[in-house]
């Protein structure tokens, strides 16, 4: 059996991102996610990897893209401000169809903000990583353990489909420390027919970019990354659940904020209340097909996030209309409590039967 050890968010995760098969790392430091970078500079040269602090994070997540169209494993980390940075790069990669891992471990904003915990990046990864008809792996970790388990995923299906993956955590994950248990099996990487490497005359040599002049090449291309964002939406969704059976209200929530959902939720339950946990554990795809099931026995939905309504957006597509969408959100690095969700519960049961 494997040894439990106990681990701050970030160091385990930068840990797992090396038994995945990363040895590149390109990063520059941000509160609150500093630990990726200090953990792997120690860590990257001992294995014969690469750590380089970038000079900006601009120049970082262009040093990702060029270790990838090199078929290797690469990693950049970041927070809420340095991610926005990124996103030129993002889009570059997206449009190159290069697999990488992005880290984002969130701050308050917009701008400088804060340097305490939020989930006010949620649009951005979902929506607009980047310029351009685009889509990135989107993952929500709701426990150290599963920042220890999600960079393999992330860089499986990350190469399986080409594109990049990102990891959508926040400061309260970063920051914990919780027992977590590494896998002993040795990464399995994906062949790289595409990567720019020596060929020895032996193949065409091959070209990684993003620009085609002509419309019509440039059409076809995005026609036939959106057939694989069809085929991702279909076989790769991720959720964790508890008491849906006979849930007459669904909170459904993300990351940390599942966390304390979850302990609203069993407080209700031992009161008599008919309430459930869904919590997408991939943000895109989103679970909407699950949702829209959902929706045919729940009479509500109660999304929670730490900011001032992103995923809810997301939910109400979802539903449909099949059942009353109400949303609960805490702005500015405040953390609602299992206390505020099942007030709102409460509120939301009790002024259905009054």
């Amino acid at each position: 059996m494997a040894e439990r050890v106990l681990m701050k968010g970030n160091e385990a995760l930068a840990e797992a991102a090396i038994q995945a098969g990363c040895r590149h790392f390109f990063g520059y430091p941000i509160t609150p996610q500093t630990e990726i970078n200090a953990y792997l500079s120690r860590r990257m040269p001992k294995i014969g990897g690469t750590y380089l602090q970038a000079e900006s994070e601009l120049a970082a997540v262009n040093m990702v893209m060029g270790a990838a169209s090199a078929g290797v494993r690469a990693m950049t980390s970041s927070s809420s401000p340095g991610i926005s940075l990124k996103t030129e790069g993002i889009s570059y990669m997206i449009g190159s169809d290069l697999p990488c891992l992005i880290v984002n471990v969130q701050r308050c904003g917009p701008g400088l903000g804060g340097i305490r915990p939020s989930q006010a990046d949620y649009n951005q990864a979902t929506k607009a990583p980047g310029h351009g008809d685009s889509h990135i792996l989107v993952f929500a970790p709701a426990t150290v353990q599963e920042m220890v388990d999600i960079p393999f995923k992330a860089f499986d299906l990350a190469e399986r489909y080409r594109m990049p993956a990102m990891i959508l955590a926040d400061g309260l994950l970063g920051q914990m420390m919780e027992p977590v248990v590494f896998t002993d099996e040795s990464a399995k990487q994906n062949e790289k027919p595409w990567a720019t490497t020596g060929h020895e005359n032996k193949r065409p040599p091959n070209f990684v970019t993003s620009l085609y002049l002509d419309p019509a090449i440039l059409e076809q291309k995005v026609t036939e990354r959106f057939a694989r964002y069809a085929e991702i939406e279909e076989n790769e969704v991720m959720t964790e659940g508890s008491y849906l059976e006979d849930a007459e209200l669904v909170v459904v929530a993300f990351g940390a904020t599942a966390r304390i959902c979850r302990g609203a939720v069993n407080q209700a339950r031992t009161m008599g209340m008919r309430v459930g946990l869904l919590r997408p554990v991939t943000l895109w795809p989103f679970p909407k097909k699950q949702l829209r099931q959902l929706a045919g026995t729940a009479k509500h939905v109660l999304t929670v996030e730490m900011n001032m309504g992103q995923m809810v957006n997301d939910v109400r597509l979802a539903v449909s209309g099949a059942a009353e969408v109400h949303f609960y959100g805490r702005a500015g690095g405040m953390v609602p409590t299992p206390q505020d969700v099942l007030a709102e519960m409460r509120r939301i049961l009790g002024g259905e039967q009054a």
